[in-house]
């Protein structure tokens, strides 16, 4: 903007300036015919225009006649000299329109030159000729006008405009420090209460300025707060959960030995029916621990998927092979429905493990004289896996608490089937690894439908 606006005003300036003479010598051109100067140079009049002009534009000027010979130079140096130049000999051709004014910045004068014209005396009776000039040039009036007042008027201007530069900068850098110090504070407070939170001092959420710049990372830590505390919670109860259920079977047979230490003469029967409880216990012991063991490898993010072209119909059929055993000795009918051949891209054990518990415990929890039956469909993108069954369904306040690890909607019966509480879980996570969903629709004693929608082609999105 400094450069900028002192170029425009030195341009402005010698442009007014260069007009201002420019009239002047049109003036004095005038008076140079009037006075008839170019036969007597000795006129005191025209003589005092010459050296007023000189003075006011701190400058030099020189009559040129048509014959290029110097007939008046302010300066006294050049005087009878014949002068050649390109912008004089121009400007006697053309006349007015010859006439140009050139600035030397780098010397520091305005060069104008400006023809001396006589107008031609028109008689009665004279014929004109449109192609025959209308200007007779006698000469050219060659002038140098000094800048030193523009120059001078430049750096004065260029002395304020730092100044005020210094002044905007300075004012400039102690508005960004006080704004800069008071957009800082709402941050030192939020860094000293997740500091505080890291320390364990705290883990109630940060409460703050409602600024914008504050707004968002407060809103985003308070729920990576809640997130933290959800998990540790959830981790406490885990752990919790996992002793009371690996306790339960240890302590029925440290009663049951117990028991059969206590009495002498024990009969064989009463001894085998002792230890057929405790290997049941055992059974439920290994189930747990087999269970926990899935979980967490699918717990683990860098669990690797063993993705492989699997039949998905031919999968479910087997699976509903292996089932139809314990559906036969719960009277239980199942059944299963293909609407199409489905071929996908899957982990062919962790989907095995999938319908095995869907089916399992759709058959577990039934009724007696219950139906099951399982749907396979697909479309362009996912394949489709349903289990419907007609047993007592599940309460809609328990629907958001199903793949809970441990959780069971009726624990009495769960452990008298046989149940961890660790099935849902298992499932829903070897689906969420194959990027799929699971969805669950249930009515009290009418039964409950369980959806799972898998990705025909996986892709691994890390």
């Amino acid at each position: 903007m400094h450069i900028l606006i002192l170029q425009s005003y030195e341009d402005r300036a010698v442009n007014v300036n260069s007009k201002g003479v420019q009239t002047q010598l049109r003036i004095l051109a005038n008076h140079l015919i009037t006075n008839e100067y170019f036969t007597n140079t000795s006129s005191e009049v025209v003589n005092a225009e010459l050296e007023m002009l000189t003075t006011i534009y701190d400058g030099r000027v020189m009559v040129i006649n048509n014959e290029l010979k110097v007939i008046k130079d302010t300066y006294n140096i050049n005087e009878g000299k014949t002068i050649i130049s390109e912008e004089v000999v121009n400007c006697l051709k053309k006349g007015s329109k010859g006439a140009v004014s050139r600035y030397n910045h780098d010397d520091g004068f305005i060069e104008v030159v400006t023809p001396i014209i006589q107008a031609p005396i028109i008689q009665e009776g004279d014929i004109s000729d449109k192609n025959e000039p209308t200007e007779v040039v006698r000469g050219v009036i060659l002038t140098s006008v000094s800048t030193d007042s523009i120059e001078a008027t430049l750096e004065v201007l260029s002395r304020r405009a730092t100044t005020i530069e210094v002044i905007i900068i300075l004012v400039i850098f102690v508005y960004a420090a006080v704004v800069s110090a008071a957009l800082l504070q709402p941050f030192d407070r939020i860094t000293a209460a997740i500091d505080d939170v890291k320390a364990g001092y705290t883990d109630e959420p940060i409460i703050g300025p409602n600024f914008l710049e504050t707004e968002q990372i407060i809103k985003a830590f308070n729920a990576l707060l809640k997130r933290m505390k959800v998990l540790d919670d959830s981790r406490q109860e885990f752990v919790s959960n996992v002793s009371h259920e690996l306790k339960t079977p240890i302590t029925s047979m440290k009663v049951l030995a117990d028991s059969l230490l206590a009495q002498d003469n024990v009969p064989n029967e009463v001894y085998k029916d002792f230890m057929v409880d405790i290997v049941s216990e055992i059974d439920r012991e290994d189930k747990i621990i087999n269970d926990l063991l899935s979980l967490v490898k699918m717990d683990k993010t860098a669990a690797d998927l063993n993705i492989t072209s699997v039949d998905v119909v031919e999968l479910v059929e087997i699976v509903c092979k292996r089932l139809r055993p314990i559906a036969v000795k719960h009277n239980i009918e199942l059944t299963l429905e293909s609407k199409r051949a489905v071929t996908a891209e899957i982990d062919e054990v962790k989907i095995s493990l999938v319908v095995m518990n869907l089916v399992e415990n759709a058959i577990k929890y039934n009724k007696d004289k219950g139906q099951v039956k399982v749907e396979v469909d697909a479309d362009q993108q996912f394949f489709v896996v349903k289990v419907m069954d007609t047993g007592m369904g599940i309460p809609k306040e328990s629907l958001d608490h199903i793949y809970e690890r441990f959780y069971r909607v009726e624990k009495s019966r769960s452990r008298q089937i046989g149940g961890t509480g660790l099935g849902l879980a298992i499932v829903r996570n070897a689906i969420l690894m194959h990027r799929g969903t699971i969805d669950v629709d249930s009515e009290v004693d009418k039964g409950t439908t369980f959806t799972v929608k898998i990705p025909l082609i996986y892709t691994n999105q890390k």
